[in-house]
């Protein structure tokens, strides 16, 4: 499922406060850079997780390989990884973060399969959407014109 009530989305950016992002890049014109940066300005604690480049730092945080190095409790995963390598993120998720509420995965990422496990545990899922875009348009901060989003604000 993609097709999410605003409802859900924003009780999920509402309730979360650490999130992992999964495949963050350090090249600023990468979606996983500007998406994580997005999340920090806007108070959310971002964990950078790549494997490439463990040990560097990104936004006063060093980037740690894996999820099996967090040691703070993270609320969201954010997987910025292609959709075949999703499902093993997810399992990842699900042994290494306990109290994990939920794992967002980004346009054009997709696993129902790995999405049904973590939901049999009680983990929400959202599929196929960018946590900043949705943070901007239900929030009011959508801006038409720039980046096309292609989302258009609506009254909440």
């Amino acid at each position: 499922m993609t097709d999410y009530p605003d409802s859900l989305l924003r009780a999920v950016l509402k309730q979360v406060k650490v999130i992992a992002c999964v495949g963050v890049s350090t090249n600023p014109v990468r979606p996983s850079y500007f998406v994580a940066r997005y999340l920090t300005l806007k108070k959310f604690t971002v964990i950078p997780v790549n494997p490439a480049y463990a040990g560097q730092s990104l936004f006063g945080r060093e980037i740690l390989p894996d999820l099996k190095s967090i040691t703070e409790q993270v609320d969201m995963v954010d997987i910025f990884r292609r959709s075949e390598f999703a499902g093993q993120v997810v399992d990842e998720a699900l042994e290494a973060l306990p109290g994990l509420k939920a794992i967002w995965m980004q346009i054009g990422v997709q696993d129902d399969e790995a999405a049904a496990r973590a939901e049999a545990r009680g983990v929400t899922v959202i599929q196929n959407r960018c946590p900043k875009i949705e943070y901007q348009r239900l929030f009011g901060e959508l801006r038409m014109g720039g980046f096309n989003t292609g989302v258009i604000s609506s009254k909440l």
